[in-house]
């Protein structure tokens, strides 16, 4: 087995947020990868109407990013609530940001950002399970429902044949699990594509073992149909069906390993996304919904900045709102914001007063959420909090809408069921309401 560790990321709470996929190298047994491409068991829905090909990367800002010095900036609050920077104005008139996000008030009227989500869960693992599935499952380190990228794996599967539904990269998030569905629903996950010596070990042959050799070992266990009961207690059986042909096609042909492939971007579009393994993670996420990818979380690093947030945003922000604009502005120049869905969102908001230790702790009364392409309507704020940044007073929505968001952007109905380890049937969403502004 080959077991991939993501980026350590570590919140208040001092526990790591690195988590690991094994898989299986095919040219051995071929089972977990070929699991994990079995992908397409609701190919239609129930009305008989294919689904549509779109995409989403979903930019998770792990650890709570904070609105002030984001998307919602207060620059008439006193200097406690609005913090170290300033305002300034952007595309739109009368809309400002934080200083410190100054690629992205130049592409505000491509953006469109919520200002008013809330919820009341205060710790991360709670929030970050919230906002990753749409449950509220208390304070819990278990993926006890679907992801949101696990549930497009199930219903929809890749936008093109030799390529994963679901990528998460650098880092893999806690809760990018698919739970009850399987592990079969579970990321691809890649690692760091800034490295120097980066490349996708899944996809490619160990020394001594050619393509007709590998060929050679699907034939072979094609051969052992007669013992199949014997081998379905290894789960070795499961490499045997249709999905191994996808598996099996994802290492001997070149789509996928050229969708992986960034140093294919000329040098001029790898600066463009900031040469920082944040910019290049979403300049892959970028060229692999271009491929056929139909979901992508990008998770880098921590934003809990408990203490010290003042040099905390300044190190953090200039990469993220870089990757942020170039993305945004490279979709759109390749004629591909209509198709995929960018959004970016934290498990919750910060604290409206600086603390003691000059930082902001976590707060999910409120936070920004940015949305940006799917054909939504763009160029616009969506409700607002109070002059503190306290509490939404205007349109005020939960994470379960930016997740039901995302859920129409890939035509996926959020009140399908499947059933759970106890065989009782959950709702993709139990909470459904649509953030009718961007509609």
């Amino acid at each position: 087995m080959l077991t991939l560790l993501g980026p350590q990321t570590t919140c208040c709470d001092k526990l790591p947020r690195r988590s690991f996929l094994k898989a299986g190298f095919l040219g051995l047994t071929g089972t977990s990868l070929a699991q994990m491409l079995q992908i397409r068991a609701h190919a239609v829905q129930a009305s008989g109407v294919p689904l549509p090909k779109t995409s989403v990367i979903f930019l998770e800002l792990a650890g709570g990013a904070s609105q002030f010095e984001t998307y919602d900036p207060k620059p008439n609050a006193p200097a406690e609530y609005r913090g170290w920077f300033g305002a300034i104005p952007t595309k739109l008139p009368g809309v400002q940001f934080s200083e410190l996000m100054p690629q992205q008030a130049k592409i505000a009227d491509k953006l469109a950002i919520v200002r008013s989500v809330y919820h009341h869960l205060i710790n991360h693992d709670s929030g970050a399970h919230l906002t990753s599935t749409g449950f509220d499952v208390g304070n819990t380190d278990l993926n006890l429902h679907p992801s949101v990228g696990s549930i497009a794996t199930k219903v929809r599967g890749a936008n093109a044949p030799g390529l994963p539904a679901y990528v998460a990269l650098p880092g893999m998030p806690i809760y990018a699990r698919s739970a009850y569905l399987g592990n079969s629903h579970d990321p691809f996950h890649i690692g760091n594509p800034n490295d120097g010596n980066f490349k996708i070990k899944n996809l490619t042959l160990p020394d001594g073992l050619t393509t007709s050799r590998l060929t050679d070992r699907r034939t072979l266990l094609k051969s052992f149909d007669n013992a199949k009961r014997v081998l379905d207690n290894h789960g070795i059986a499961s490499a045997m069906d249709q999905f191994t042909h996808k598996a099996f096609s994802m290492v001997t042909n070149d789509l996928a390993r050229n969708a992986f492939d960034i140093g294919q971007e000329s040098p001029a579009v790898r600066d463009m996304y900031g040469r920082n393994s944040y910019g290049q993670s979403v300049l892959l996420a970028r060229r692999l919904v271009e491929a056929g990818v139909t979901f992508i979380t990008v998770t880098e690093g921590s934003w809990d900045f408990h203490d010290n947030a003042k040099s905390a945003s300044l190190n953090k922000s200039p990469s993220y709102d870089r990757a942020v604009a170039a993305l945004v502005n490279d979709l759109q120049a390749r004629g591909l914001d209509r198709d995929v869905l960018v959004v970016a969102m934290g498990e919750f908001g910060r604290t409206p007063k600086i603390n003691k230790l000059n930082g902001r702790d976590h707060w999910p009364q409120v936070m920004s959420v940015l949305f940006a392409g799917g054909g939504l309507q763009m160029g616009q704020i969506i409700g607002a909090s109070n002059a503190k940044g306290e509490e939404p007073i205007d349109a005020p929505y939960k994470p379960q809408s930016v997740l039901a968001m995302v859920y129409r952007h890939l035509g996926i109905d959020p009140a399908m069921t499947f059933d759970d380890l106890t065989g009782r049937p959950r709702h993709i969403l139990d909470h459904r309401t649509l953030i009718k502004e961007l509609i």
